[in-house]
């Protein structure tokens, strides 16, 4: 079990334990902006589905250094993106292409639920 302060005692998960984990810029079922914080039951959301949420800033890296990895002779870039929840930090890196719909300063919401 992750032990320490912070999210670890809010939504302990196991070392070996399945979760699943997604990113949303809205909690609303048809995309649009979550303007307000509606109490549970009023209406139907992303939240119904999961059982912890964090909501966070997203941030992408302005570091070159990060930006390729040589493999076979093929030079593949890589982007790193990072998101703030408060006190916890969450690094991401990816191809390019899969992190083209983020946005500079874009909120974002990391949802989970254990499997």
């Amino acid at each position: 079990m992750v032990t320490g302060s912070g999210p670890a005692k809010l939504y302990p998960i196991c070392v070996r334990g399945k979760f699943r984990m997604a990113l949303a810029p809205t909690l609303n079922l048809d995309g649009s902006t979550v303007t307000s914080y509606t109490p549970e039951g009023k209406s139907k959301s992303l939240a119904d589905k999961f059982e912890y949420i964090m909501h966070g800033l997203y941030k992408m890296s302005e570091d070159d250094s990060s930006g390729t990895v040589e493999v076979n002779v093929v030079a593949i870039i890589i982007v790193i993106a990072y998101i703030s929840f408060g006190a916890l930090q969450l690094m991401l890196k990816g191809d390019p292409s899969h992190m083209s719909e983020f946005k500079l300063d874009q909120r974002l919401f990391l949802l989970m639920r254990k499997m």
